[in-house]
């Protein structure tokens, strides 16, 4: 019956060891900093969101209105040089509108006078110089609500190795006069973790269009790409 605790107060034996090299060997001092850094760089891209709302008695006279009115804004924006990729429904929306009457008993009668449809389309603008222009012809063809639009990069990968590349330095210097106030040397790096900020967006919004409006002056200004770096040094 004791043959079978052989095999386990060996590997115990074996465990200590371990166990004492590890309590040998205590981390290295260390120090952990965090550095910033920021590229900017013009935007490439704008992207609409676009909304055509009908009204009628039914439902079905609601959606077919606005189905026609859209297929002519969709059409218009292939025209324009909107490729089919940057074209897609952000969605659709059907309303009852009721009107609601107060009864004597202080209770309220609700009779449904229609519906309400709502198309939305994203639209992305590879050509920001005609933002203003494919704005213009979205209103004078149906669009009537919506006009949200944020300016973007297709590929910001450039700008934020720019931003990482200062948010090391700024990470390394901080280091160095972090060492040199405490009277230690740095040694080589452990580890180094990042977090990329994205440039928060330009709006250009409005409820409703002005279809006899002059046309849209558009900014895009540029965008902002911001990376945070944490990095851990070991001290001699």
């Amino acid at each position: 019956m004791s043959k079978p605790l052989l095999p386990l107060a060996l590997a115990a034996t074996m465990a200590f060891p371990a166990l004492s090299t590890a309590a040998e060997s205590p981390m290295p001092p260390r120090v952990i900093v965090s550095g910033e850094g920021e590229a900017a760089v013009a935007p490439d891209m704008a992207i609409l969101s676009l909304s055509v709302m009908r009204e009628a008695k039914t439902a079905r006279e609601a959606l077919d209105a606005n189905n026609d009115a859209m297929a002519a804004v969709i059409s218009a924006m292939k025209s324009a040089g909107i490729a089919e990729r940057d074209l897609q429904t952000a969605g659709i929306q059907i309303v009852p509108r009721y009107n609601y009457t107060n009864k004597p008993d202080g209770s309220q009668q609700a009779e449904l006078i229609g519906y309400q449809v709502t198309n939305t389309l994203s639209v992305r603008v590879r050509d920001i110089d005609k933002t203003g222009e494919i704005l213009d012809k979205a209103v004078s063809l149906g669009v009537n609500q919506g006009g949200d639009i944020s300016f973007t990069n297709d590929d910001p990968s450039s700008t934020l190795t720019e931003a990482r590349k200062k948010a090391v330095e700024d990470a390394v210097a901080k280091a160095k006069t972090l060492a040199e106030a405490a009277g230690v040397d740095l040694g080589r790096i452990i580890e180094i973790t990042d977090q990329n900020i994205q440039p928060a967006p330009i709006p250009l919004r409005a409820k409703a269009f002005d279809s006899a409006a002059s046309a849209v002056p558009v900014q895009a200004g540029e965008n902002s790409y911001r990376v945070q770096v944490t990095v851990t040094f070991e001290l001699k």
